[in-house]
């Protein structure tokens, strides 16, 4: 059976391309999905790509996860910075996560440099632009030894 990777996008991400693309690139989210959906085709896994700007879609979609043994690599996008119900949601489904942002949150305002979700992370990349999400792929991909198969 083929492991799922739900990759979970969080508030005004679907204004990717349009919203300052100074700060976080041109690729739009659509973009962003083909390229996810090539690179687990490659390292053989299935993939939910999923977007919402409402908070409890990403908290029943984490423990959507859980129960279905999927990992999880997500941009929760301002939640990052507010959002306990995630970082409990995380916890309590016992889902390996990678966090990622597309500009480097560290050198950023200084609210967006505490994150709610990294203490609960396998692993997070920031400032990488679109290319982050590919290379959380991969890292999840590591984690669980699929790389090596």
């Amino acid at each position: 059976m083929t492991q799922t990777i739900f990759v979970l996008n969080g508030p005004n991400l679907n204004m990717l391309g349009k919203r300052e693309p100074g700060i976080y690139g041109a690729s739009t989210l659509a973009d962003i999905e083909a390229a996810c959906r090539r690179e687990a085709e490659t390292l053989g896994f299935a993939i939910e790509f999923r977007q919402s700007n409402h908070e409890g879609d990403l908290v029943t979609w984490i423990q959507e996860a859980g129960e279905r043994g999927a990992l999880v690599l997500i941009n929760p996008a301002a939640y990052t910075h507010t959002s306990v119900a995630l970082q409990d949601a995380i916890r309590a489904a016992k889902v390996t996560v990678v966090e990622v942002h597309l500009s480097n949150i560290h050198a950023r305002e200084a609210f967006r440099h505490h994150s709610f979700v990294s203490p609960v992370a396998k692993g997070v990349l920031c400032g990488f632009g679109a290319d982050g999400y590919v290379m959380g792929l991969r890292a999840l991909a590591a984690f669980t030894g699929h790389d090596k198969q």
